[in-house]
């Protein structure tokens, strides 16, 4: 079904920050298939890891235990904080788990998101999902929540009610432009939040895995969600999702299932990936890159130019014109770019990039 806008190109392979076509063309990515390949592309720990676990056991579904699951828990939990986790296949899968586990959890119904949200497609989730574009198509939605502007606490507390069960919001949005809040926000939410018996759900499904120059992006703002929500990049590139939630805050059993969710062959790619970014230091790298990448494009000539915002290696380029033409220069340049909310640049490349392949973006768009 053609429901995707595709560029006119058809990848082969890949490594590090580099891609290639079927014409032999070398691409330097900086879309990382939507902050996915942190690691890398084809990264060969995370292949080994693949193979070896392929090799002894590809699925049992969630009837049994199996290690790589236990062990990706445990790993999970030292790195978030937070008690316990539950296991999915994708961003949108991981919201639908945090919003029934807030439900169940309050047995209240209501949420309350913000404006430029993006939260992913499947029913309950779009309905949390702001642009209308991605919501009209399908009314009546599950239920029809609230929409606040972001960055403004005092609106969250004016449209909480008794019966809000939860409050969700990306730490820094993605989707919506790569939209930092100020830095008391959060705090304030948070305060709002536990004033009201409200649980606070952060989705950190494009921000996580050092994609912000911390394991993290709550770790920049000093808060503490009740739920998170987790994928893109903790499979390395494998298809997974999760969230993790607070002590207190739990399904029971049979609450909630997903049959592939936490099967063995997701799980050792994540493992790998966690080694990867620990090991190499890429949280770290994400940081000083990130800050070099910005301060080059910031000193960008390009004409229409406004800002470049965003931490880590979770860059936007806000431009006062649409950029698509940019996206389309690099492609022809030999660099993968993506528009988002029509005038961001979104530059989200892997975290092994180097100066020299960051010089190499910079050029290009320096000719447009």
């Amino acid at each position: 079904m053609q429901t995707y806008g595709r560029q006119p190109i058809v990848l082969e392979n890949g490594k590090g920050s580099l891609v290639y076509d079927t014409e032999g063309r070398e691409y330097v990515d900086c879309v990382a298939g939507i902050a996915v390949n942190n690691v890398g592309h084809c990264h060969p720990r995370l292949v080994e890891a693949i193979k070896k676990q392929a090799e002894k056991l590809l699925h049992v579904s969630n009837l049994y235990y199996t290690e790589p699951q236990a062990e990706l828990a445990e790993q999970l939990v030292g790195l978030t904080g937070m008690d316990r986790v539950f296991f999915c296949n994708s961003g949108t899968e991981a919201v639908e788990a945090a919003m029934k586990l807030a439900r169940v959890t309050t047995k209240k119904t209501d949420f309350i998101a913000v404006e430029h949200s993006f939260h992913g497609r499947t029913m309950g989730a779009l309905s949390l999902t702001y642009k209308d574009m991605y919501r009209a198509p399908f009314k009546p939605l599950v239920q029809e929540e609230k929409f606040v502007p972001f960055d403004d606490a005092q609106a969250i507390s004016d449209a909480i009610t008794p019966n809000t069960a939860a409050v969700i919001v990306e730490p820094i949005q993605g989707e919506g432009g790569i939209n930092v809040p100020s830095e008391g926000y959060l705090k304030e939410v948070r305060k709002i939040c536990d004033e009201n018996e409200t649980l606070l759900i952060f989705d950190e499904v494009q921000t996580g895995f050092g994609r912000t120059g911390t394991w993290f992006c709550k770790e920049h703002f000093g808060v503490e969600p009740d739920i998170m929500t987790m994928a893109k990049a903790i499979g390395g590139g494998f298809p997974m999702g999760a969230i993790a939630a607070r002590e207190g805050v739990s399904f029971g059993r049979g609450e909630h299932a997903a049959t592939f969710g936490g099967g063995p062959l997701a799980c050792a790619a994540a493992l790998a990936s966690i080694d990867i970014i620990r090991e190499e230091k890429l949280v770290q790298r994400s940081k000083e890159m990130g800050e070099y990448f910005r301060k080059e494009l910031s000193n960008l000539s390009t004409d229409g130019l406004v800002e470049v915002r965003g931490k880590g290696l979770m860059l936007g380029a806000q431009f006062d014109r649409k950029c698509a033409d940019l996206v389309e220069h690099g492609r022809k340049n030999g660099i993968l770019l993506n528009c988002t909310s029509e005038t961001v640049l979104r530059i989200a490349p892997p975290l092994v990039i180097t100066k020299e392949e960051i010089d190499r973006v910079v050029n290009v768009l320096e000719q447009a």
